[in-house]
């Protein structure tokens, strides 16, 4: 099994930069200064959104509702921002809301045993609804003038590199570090593996699944932060856009087993990596959004499909629902 995911990893990684050089050799937009800032960009979004859902469905659920989280929190923060609240005071109430959000969708699933799909599916279109009818009206939002801090996140360096990517890195080697090395990564990596064992041994499988969700809803609050400083604002249109499904492919077809108890930030890496050069290079050849829309969607079936092969649910795990995609 081992072997497997690590072939996985290993192609996904070839591909991507077998797929980079062709791009490069026969795009003669794709090496441009302008266009690689933007794949920078999107990768980093990508891969950022990719860490929290990673951290999910590693635990064996699925957060539909980060795009949302991620375009209602940044907007209201930018919206107070324009009329007045302070940047920091409103960001603190924007990683409050995403708190909020993550709190709620957490509580439903691991206390009222809503499996995690409809819930966070629900999540999203709620607080979008939501949004759109008390915390903003309009569907662009600008970010404010003169925060150099900000300022410099969406288009400073560090050492060489857009400080996008710097701040995925930074992002990924945390969240790689709570999986990896603390007593709570290990939690998720079991309760992912069997919740039913988890359980028995004493594992605090509730509270533990609610963790997750207000993570993952965290995470996706940092990716509106890096977002709006990159691209100095927020489109609601976002939200109605295909991300989340991209979202979904990074995890995907990296390598994160939607069974569960396997998966990690590397897989994570390899698929935002993949998938960013493949978005990017559709883009530069005008292939149409519908056309776009197939190709992922066609990819996506593929790498789950093959997943299923990879990482099968035995008929223990099958019957445990708690948490569960």
């Amino acid at each position: 099994m081992a072997k497997a995911r690590l072939s996985q990893e290993g192609v996904v990684f070839a591909l991507a930069v077998a797929l980079f050089v062709v791009f490069a050799a026969t795009l003669n937009n794709f090496l441009t200064a302008g266009n690689l800032i933007a794949l920078v960009r999107s990768v980093s979004i990508l891969g950022i959104l990719g860490l929290g859902m990673g951290l999910v469905v590693i635990g064996r659920g699925i957060d539909l509702a980060m795009v949302a989280t991620m375009v209602v929190s940044l907007s209201w923060v930018l919206s107070m921002a324009q009329a007045g609240t302070p940047f920091d005071t409103a960001l603190v109430y924007g990683a409050l809301l995403a708190l909020a959000i993550g709190l709620a969708s957490g509580i439903l699933i691991a206390y009222a045993d809503i499996p995690a799909i409809f819930t966070t599916l629900a999540m999203g279109l709620v607080m979008y609804g939501s949004g759109r009818a008390f915390l903003f009206q309009i569907d662009v939002q600008n970010s404010p003038g003169g925060v150099d801090w900000f300022d410099f996140l969406g288009r400073g360096a560090f050492l060489g590199l857009p400080m996008p990517i710097v701040a995925f890195a930074v992002l990924a080697a945390l969240v790689a570090l709570v999986l990896m090395r603390t007593r709570f990564g290990r939690f998720v990596y079991a309760a992912g593996d069997n919740a039913l064992a988890a359980r028995i041994t004493g594992l605090p499988l509730r509270p533990l699944i609610v963790a997750q969700y207000v993570i993952s809803a965290l995470i996706a609050f940092l990716a509106g932060v890096v977002m709006a400083a990159a691209v100095s604002g927020m489109s609601t249109r976002v939200y109605n856009s295909t991300m989340i499904y991209d979202v979904l492919l990074v995890v995907v077809l990296g390598g994160i087993s939607l069974s569960g108890g396997r998966g990690s930030v590397r897989n994570v890496l390899v698929g935002t990596l993949l998938v960013g050069v493949l978005l990017n290079g559709m883009t530069i050849l005008d292939i149409t959004y519908t056309t776009q829309n197939l190709i992922k969607s066609l990819i996506l079936l593929l790498a789950i499909t093959v997943d299923s092969f990879i990482n099968p649910r035995d008929e223990q795990t099958s019957q445990q629902s708690q948490g569960d995609i």
